[in-house]
């Protein structure tokens, strides 16, 4: 097709992308206060440990985003950690197989105290496409059947906000227990 039949084309069809969504003023941290609250709990940035427990890892997409520009949790004091002993959040996905139920656990049993747990997505709160809420053959079912959980946030995948938002769920929670 020409150069010129297309910019016609073009032309002709318009824009017809959707308008971006506007800011939920409900989801809107306010850094200070947030960092404030971490550092009462756990006395410095919340450190996360993300396991996939079997998932098909729309979930690890949408934790991978927090990272971007956009969401900026390291900007909050959170941050990812590769070992499950300087971690005090472990974020879970997926129904737990089989094969990952002694790893989760260990990793569980490796992070010290206060130690918290969010399950994330369908499969792992229990209702999702590859989870039987109590497991067969190859799975375990959610994660809550394997290790306790704080907070599940459903979704699947469920945004980068409503993970964000369980992740600050469970520090608020573990804030008031501690104080109570």
């Amino acid at each position: 097709m020409p150069t010129y039949q297309i910019i016609r084309q073009i032309i002709k069809t318009g824009i017809k992308t959707e308008a971006p969504p506007q800011p939920d003023e409900a989801l809107r941290v306010e850094p200070q206060r947030l960092q404030e609250e971490i550092l009462s709990v756990f006395g410095g940035a919340l450190s996360i440990r993300q396991v996939d427990a079997g998932s098909c890892n729309a979930c690890e997409l949408e934790i991978r985003a927090l990272n971007n520009a956009y969401y900026n949790i390291e900007g909050l004091g959170i941050k990812f950690t590769a070992s499950p002993r300087h971690a005090d959040l472990l974020l879970v996905t997926g129904p737990v197989s089989r094969h990952m139920e002694v790893a989760l656990k260990r990793a569980y049993d490796a992070m010290p105290e206060p130690k918290l747990v969010v399950a994330v997505g369908d499969c792992g709160c229990g209702s999702g496409i590859l989870c039987s809420g109590g497991g067969d053959y190859a799975t375990c079912g959610r994660v809550a059947n394997v290790i306790p959980v704080d907070v599940a946030v459903s979704g699947c995948p469920p945004t980068p906000a409503a993970i964000l938002q369980g992740i600050l769920t469970a520090v608020s929670a573990q804030k008031q227990g501690s104080a109570g």
